[in-house]
């Protein structure tokens, strides 16, 4: 079972009012994991997350109870320095999709780093990144969540270098999370296909902004919707191990 820390967004500076909520007890069910992974399962990684046997009437119940619901539920990651990532389920009717904001009480509004729904944006994460992220705790701590939190930030990663070893830690979150019994081929089936954004190339511009190539990334200084260049570097700042 996830023992999720004891934080939720009452408030996000420059995003929706919500209504936010904290649902905890979302992390300790395959159904929401099934859901929240959709985006990434593609070809390959499809098969084996749902297999031919899957009950699919049961998954839509699920997802059309989560997304029907009035309040929003919201998952965050305590990050260093008082930063935090928030994982939102936007349930608007006709525009319902999960948000992934980074924010620090010193900013005037949160940065979206990346979005998916039917128009997703991103990626928002390299694999260094979601990883430090993921692992995140206080000082002298350990992360209590880190499985669940990798998990959260999956359909977030885009990355192109993905080390080998990330297959062993995917497939540790997808065998506690999930229950997955051969998690390994799984792992590896979603970090080839990286889901709605595909992989992506990180380099660092101005000695320390990490940004990367992706068309549909807030974090790509090329594309029109851009993240502006302070921005860019605070996130970078915020997101460093």
């Amino acid at each position: 079972m996830t023992n999720v820390a004891d934080l939720h967004p009452d408030r996000i500076p420059g995003y929706h009012d919500g209504p936010f909520a904290r649902r905890p007890e979302l992390l300790n069910q395959k159904l929401f994991w099934h859901g929240h992974l959709y985006s990434c399962a593609q070809g390959n990684a499809g098969r084996l997350l749902w297999g031919a046997d899957y009950a699919w009437a049961d998954h839509r119940n699920f997802q059309r109870r989560l997304w029907e619901r009035g309040d929003w539920p919201a998952f965050t990651i305590p990050l260093a320095a008082g930063h935090r990532l928030h994982v939102v389920y936007r349930t608007i009717e006709d525009e319902a999709g999960v948000d992934y904001l980074l924010h620090h009480p010193d900013w005037e509004q949160a940065d979206l780093i990346a979005r998916d729904d039917g128009h997703f944006m991103g990626p928002g994460l390299s694999w260094m990144e979601l990883v430090a992220a993921a692992d995140s705790a206080p000082p002298g701590g350990t992360a209590p969540d880190a499985h669940a939190h990798l998990l959260l930030l999956l359909p977030a990663l885009g990355d192109n270098t993905v080390p080998e070893q990330a297959v062993y830690r995917l497939a540790a979150a997808l065998s506690d999370c999930l229950g997955v019994e051969a998690p390994e081929p799984l792992a590896a089936a979603f970090l080839e296909s990286q889901g709605p954004s595909g992989p992506a190339h990180w380099t660092t511009a101005h000695g320390s902004v990490r940004i990367n190539n992706g068309r549909y990334s807030f974090r790509n200084p090329a594309n029109d919707f851009s993240l502006a260049d302070d921005r860019l570097a605070r996130v970078s700042a915020a997101l460093t191990p």
